[in-house]
């Protein structure tokens, strides 16, 4: 019976599920805080770790599994999540060199989010050499997306090379759609709007079964807003503020001061502020709805129409009255809604087994 290894690598933490051939998840472990605060999340405990490093979290959690018979001699192939993979890698690979040099060369793309993958491959390559390694790539998922809606209106010389929307939360948009017609019971909707609604959040027009344009772009940062990310906001709006307090600490306002914590003053739990009854805490949700609704109405224009909605992701699954205050704007069109649960993870063990049995 095969058994995959899922490893989701992050900044500061590191994420690994073990799957078995009919994509059952068997086991979960987590490690968060890498560094001298490192805390182990296994079997719905959590304990100090031992995890200075993306190697040392790595080992830390293949040893929570020894004991279950899982080791790299049992396990069929690991696979990661790689969320930047530039316009080559445009679909799951197995990990080579060659790709390995790719998603390397993503990594500006992506600084806070590709280098712990590639730490995270490289550490596994060393403790199970010959264990097959590979990646699924949240930027694929767009990469069916028109010119016109991936080009940014600037010149094609050296300065703007690779400046172009990719989309993310592709994993989950992919998985997403292979499980709405398992759960209705129907084909999959030919014009579907998706919203991934968590610390991350986007929306995506999806058009049989591919991505049409999505509210992310270049970066994480575009689109909806987002847990601390403030999502569009216009470009001179960020010169001006990399001019004032330099671009270090606008970078840094950006991606981790934004969004609902930046209007809330500081919370960017859904759950939070949906018991908070400051007007902070009711703005910052306004704020959040208000501009999903926005975007999804320019992505049901581009699909020139809507069949059904569907809501995934933390605050999609979870948080009913934000749910409800969006279909709420978009009654208009008196679509059906759905709510299926996130399974990015799955959605990278599938990949696996699938590259696998083409080699």
């Amino acid at each position: 019976m095969a058994q995959i290894l899922v490893i989701n690598a992050g900044s500061s933490s590191i994420k690994l599920a073990v799957y078995d051939q009919a994509l059952n998840r068997t086991h979960t472990a987590s490690i968060a805080e890498i560094g001298p605060n490192a805390r182990l999340t296994h079997a719905g405990q959590t304990t100090q770790a031992d995890a200075p490093s993306q190697a040392a979290a790595l080992q830390c959690l293949l040893a929570v599994l020894r004991p279950h018979n899982i080791t790299p001699d049992t396990l069929t192939a690991a696979g990661h999540r790689v969320v930047h993979g530039g316009p080559n890698l445009t679909a799951p690979r197995r990990l080579t060199q060659d790709i390995l040099h790719e998603i390397e060369a993503c990594a500006r793309l992506a600084p806070l989010h590709n280098p712990p993958a590639l730490a995270a491959i490289h550490a596994l390559a060393t403790l199970a050499p010959g264990l097959p390694q590979t990646a699924s790539f949240d930027t694929a998922f767009h990469a069916t997306n028109p010119p016109e809606a991936t080009r940014f209106a600037l010149p094609d010389i050296a300065a703007t090379a690779g400046l172009r929307r990719y989309g993310f939360h592709g994993l989950s948009y992919a998985s997403l759609t292979e499980a709405l017609p398992e759960l209705t019971g129907q084909p999959l909707p030919r014009r579907l709007l998706a919203f991934h609604l968590g610390n991350g959040a986007s929306a995506c027009a999806i058009v049989n079964g591919r991505s049409l344009c999505t509210t992310m772009g270049y970066s994480p940062l575009d689109g909806l807003t987002m847990g601390t990310r403030p999502g569009s906001i216009d470009p001179n709006a960020v010169l001006s503020l990399a001019d004032r307090i330099g671009i270090e600490a606008a970078r840094t306002l950006l991606n981790n001061q934004s969004g609902l914590a930046g209007l809330s003053g500081g919370t960017s739990d859904m759950r939070l502020l949906l018991n908070d009854r400051s007007e902070k805490a009711r703005f910052a949700i306004d704020h959040f709805c208000y501009w999903a609704v926005r975007h999804a109405g320019s992505l049901i224009a581009a699909m020139a129409g809507l069949d059904a909605i569907a809501f995934t992701g933390g605050i999609g699954e979870h948080a009913a009255p934000v749910r409800q205050r969006i279909c709420d704007a978009l009654a208009w069109y008196r679509a059906p809604v759905w709510v299926i649960p996130a399974a990015e993870e799955r959605q990278i063990a599938a990949d696996a087994l699938t590259l696998l049995a083409q080699n």
